[in-house]
C-alpha cells in the first residue's frame, strides 16, 4: 500500500514515497527505519541523542551522541544502523520534517545507502510515534531523576539501556510482549 507525499524543501519539491511501516512485516520485503532526538541534561551541558529503531521488531540499531544537534549526529546514527544491519536493501526512513533530516549532507547520505525517504506531514506526528514511546520509555523507566553528573555517564547510562534492557529484555506490545531481540529470532 503505497501513497505519494509531496514535501517541499527548500523551495524545491521533492516526492518521497510513503509506506505504511509494518505492513510487509513478516515478509520483510521492505525495512522501515525511524530516527528522531532528544535531549538530556548531562552535568553542565546537554546531550543530544539520536536512535534509529528498526520498526519491524522496534530493535534500536543506532544511535550516536552529541554536545550538539547537528546533522553530523543523525548521520552517523544512521550509518551505525545501516553498517550494523549488514547494509540491507529496500530500507524506508521515516522522520519529520525537521533540519536533520532535509539538509542537503543527510539527504546524501540517504542517497549513498540507497534508503528511501519518507516524512510525515506537518503535525503529524504519527510516523514517528513508536520512537517517541521509545524516549518516553527511556525518560520515565530508566533514566535518574536527578539527570546525569557528567556527559560520560550519560553516555554510558543511555548505551547500557539499549543494550542491555530495551532491545533484550523489555517487552512490547507490537511483539506480543517479547523484546525486540526475541522477535527477530522468532520471525
Amino acid at each position: 500500500m503505497l501513497q505519494w507525499l509531496l514535501t517541499t524543501i527548500k523551495r524545491r519539491a521533492v516526492c518521497a514515497e510513503r509506506c505504511t511501516y509494518g505492513s510487509e512485516r513478516r515478509g520483510r520485503e521492505i525495512v522501515d527505519y525511524a530516527l528522531p532526538l532528544t535531549l538530556l541534561w548531562a552535568g553542565n551541558q546537554w546531550m543530544y541523542l539520536a536512535v534509529v529503531m528498526d520498526l519491524f521488531a522496534r530493535k534500536i540499531v543506532g544511535w550516536a551522541c552529541s554536545d550538539s544537534p547537528n546533522t553530523d549526529l543523525t548521520c552517523a546514527a544512521l550509518r551505525m544502523a545501516y553498517e550494523s544491519r549488514g547494509r540491507p536493501k529496500n530500507v524506508m526512513f521515516h522522520s519529520d520534517q525537521g533540519c536533520h533530516y532535509t539538509s542537503l549532507q543527510f539527504r546524501q547520505a540517504l542517497w549513498k545507502y540507497q534508503i528511501t525517504q519518507s516524512m510525515s506531514r506537518r503535525g503529524n506526528c504519527w510516523d514517528n510515534a513508536p520512537m517517541e514511546r521509545f524516549f518516553r520509555s527511556f525518560k520515565t523507566e530508566w533514566m535518574p531523576k536527578e539527570c546525569y553528573n557528567t556527559f560520560a555517564e550519560a553516555e554510558r547510562d543511555t548505551l547500557k539501556y539499549i543494550l542491555q534492557h530495551y532491545n533484550t529484555k523489555r517487552g512490547h506490545s507490537y511483539n506480543n510482549y517479547l523484546s525486540p531481540v526475541m522477535m527477530e529470532a522468532a520471525a
